[in-house]
């Protein structure tokens, strides 16, 4: 699972620089999703609706957006929407191929859009994958897959 170990520049929380893998993570459900840029307005609008409702995700999931814009473009992105979960800057689209080819493998998706969500689970297995996400309730249809999973 290469797509755990990729180290990339990211912000945290709190708009922190650092560098992050997923397998740090280990133990929590990941809600990786992947957006095409920063202060679009339909990205702008996926951003909103996710940290408008982190408090429903179950305690032990990390929400983590990642998109190809530089940790300085986060940064601003972040502020401006005063933003509570992590952005990662995946310039050279790695973690994103990484994610691809399993999800490719193992859920028969020819490919990952450019707005894509997938569920890392506690011991670091893509659980669920959406590869074309429409934003109008694609939040609320996450925290409903998360709170099933018991």
């Amino acid at each position: 699972m290469q797509y755990l170990d990729l180290k990339l520049h990211a912000l945290d929380e709190h708009g922190d620089k650092k560098e992050f893998k997923l397998s740090d993570f280990k133990g929590k459900n990941i809600v990786l999703y992947f957006y095409p840029k920063d202060e679009t307005p339909i990205c702008t609008e996926e951003a909103v609706k996710f940290n408008e409702a982190l408090d429903k995700f179950p305690k032990d999931t990390v929400v983590i957006g990642v998109s190809a814009d530089d940790v300085e473009s986060h940064l601003n992105f972040m502020e401006k929407l005063g933003l509570k979960f992590k952005l990662l800057s995946d310039k050279e689209h790695k973690l994103k191929a990484a994610i691809e080819d399993f999800v490719k493998r193992n859920f028969k998706y020819d490919k990952l859009a450019e707005r894509a969500t997938v569920i890392i689970n506690k011991d670091g297995h893509i659980a669920k994958a959406w590869c074309d996400v429409d934003v109008n309730g694609h939040v609320e249809e996450i925290i409903e897959y998360l709170n099933n999973q018991g």
